[in-house]
């Protein structure tokens, strides 16, 4: 009997909410330090999921903003920030992926500082180019540049940024040769596109939707691997001609190293509440932004993908010359 008693006690303990495991976690606000200026996908991403997170941790969940150095800032402030789960960054592809690669020292370590809660999201990356371009394909671009080598140009979100080396890559499958021309920021380079400035550009595709909906700017491919649902008429590099080609960037929740497990867990569970609220969701789906997978939203999940991305970015770096 007393171990009888024992085994339900241990399987009651395991099957309890993380919350009720994480010692009264938590008792006042919470903090989601993003790395950039507000306004971006990220800041709109971040402020979608902070109340669903809120409503299941039973205390507010508040954005902050700390733009600057490409996500560096606001990683930095929040690798030294205490390990008690009320400081979580709001990661993604440039602070943890991008800068190590690109940059020789940073204030922090990608890989040391933080413990991993969850992915987020992915939002694929996509190719367009102005309209007044002649090609209508991918296929038909790359043939363009290479007949006219030198004069097709492709505009980035900035040197050693995410666009950055998903075009290096791109030029390295794909021997296209386009001409790169980095911009401050993915905005910034908007204007230039549409004009015809710029003849071409890697983006995200929440950027470029609209204004290839609006017959604006055409979209040529899209970075995902399969067809995005929310551009399903367009094909994707690997359809393209381009096998194994994907680019995309993602975004994830991470605390401090050394938090401990179970407010770890508490914070995995209100991520994944936040991944499976309906409103949530049909916005990103709205945005192009898909969901982090079941496995993707764990700890574990979260370190294959720090693992492959870190790998990818490394090697883009390489081939783009890149290392400060």
């Amino acid at each position: 009997m007393m171990l009888l008693r024992r085994t339900l006690l241990t399987l009651a303990a395991a099957s309890m909410p993380a919350l009720a495991r994480a010692a009264g976690f938590p008792e006042r606000p919470v903090r989601i330090i993003l790395p950039f200026a507000p306004g971006g996908n990220s800041d709109i991403v971040a402020r979608l999921i902070a109340p669903v997170m809120g409503t299941t941790l039973g205390q507010a969940v508040v954005v902050e903003n700390r733009a600057g150095a490409g996500g560096s800032i606001g990683a930095t402030a929040a690798a030294r920030s205490r390990a008690d789960g009320y400081t979580v960054l709001f990661g993604s592809s440039g602070p943890l992926s991008v800068n190590p690669a690109v940059q020789a020292t940073l204030p922090y370590d990608a890989d040391r500082d933080f413990a991993p809660i969850g992915l987020l999201s992915r939002t694929p990356l996509v190719l367009a180019v102005t309209d007044s371009l002649p090609p209508r394909t991918l296929t038909e671009l790359i043939a363009y540049s290479k007949a006219n080598p030198g004069r097709v140009t492709i505009a980035s979100a900035g040197t050693g940024s995410s666009t950055h080396l998903a075009l290096e890559l791109f030029n390295a499958a794909s021997g296209a040769g386009l001409t790169h021309v980095p911009y401050r920021s993915g905005g910034d380079l908007i204007p230039d596109l549409m004009a015809g400035n710029v003849a071409s550009t890697m983006t995200e595709i929440s950027t470029a939707m609209p204004l290839h909906r609006e017959g604006r700017i055409r979209i040529l491919a899209v970075g995902s691997a399969q067809r995005s649902p929310v551009a399903p008429d367009l094909p994707t590099f690997v359809e393209a001609g381009l096998p194994e080609y994907t680019a995309g960037s993602y975004t994830a929740l991470l605390v401090p190293a050394g938090t401990p497990a179970d407010i770890v867990a508490a914070l995995r569970d209100a991520l994944v509440a936040a991944i499976a609220d309906a409103g949530v969701v049909a916005r990103l789906r709205e945005m192009g932004t898909e969901v982090a997978s079941a496995e993707e939203a764990t700890p574990a999940g979260l370190t294959r993908v720090l693992h492959e991305e870190g790998a990818m970015a490394r090697r883009a770096a390489a081939i783009a010359g890149l290392r400060q």
